[in-house]
């Protein structure tokens, strides 16, 4: 059996091309304004600072910054949507996450699997993320191996008797 190649490779181009210009703050914010763009049309800065847990101004510099890459239309005091640049870019921003998310998953992280997430995904190459989840795949796709895996993690780490 074949595995499907995990492959936005316009989201690897352009996030290459503006790998330069994003900084992890960057990312964070059009990752989350694509994911609200999969709920609503358009968001508000004060929206956007709730989301992040950040000082609206903080927001509103931020978004200005991202308008000025071509990466959202945003005009002050007014709404925020992606751009068509934005939207690709944010989709694998998402996609990103939720492989590294998942993969962490698989590990047992616990409660720290949002912050290792978000501290894994700003310095992970494209190269080892296709192969996270390429092993995801091989993963989900041989139950045997993840009862192997578990009787093997608990022979290492017992739970402690409740």
């Amino acid at each position: 059996m074949e595995v499907e190649k995990f492959h936005t490779v316009r989201g690897y181009q352009l996030l290459e091309q503006n790998k330069k210009l994003l900084t992890p703050a960057m990312e964070d914010y059009l990752e989350m304004i694509y994911r609200n763009s999969l709920v609503e049309e358009y968001m508000r800065v004060n929206t956007l600072s709730e989301l992040l847990n950040v000082q609206a101004p903080s927001a509103t510099k931020m978004v200005q910054k991202l308008h000025e890459l071509g990466l959202i239309h945003y005009k002050k005091y007014g709404i925020i949507f992606l751009t068509e640049n934005g939207r690709e870019i944010g989709k694998y921003l998402l996609e990103r996450h939720n492989i590294l998310e998942k993969f962490l998953r698989i590990l047992a992280s616990g409660d720290s699997l949002l912050i290792e997430t978000e501290l894994i995904e700003h310095s992970i190459s494209p190269a080892t993320l296709d192969n996270i989840r390429v092993f995801i795949t091989f993963w989900e796709s041989n139950p045997e191996i993840i009862s192997q895996f578990e009787a093997f993690k608990e022979k290492l780490f017992p739970k402690t008797a409740q």
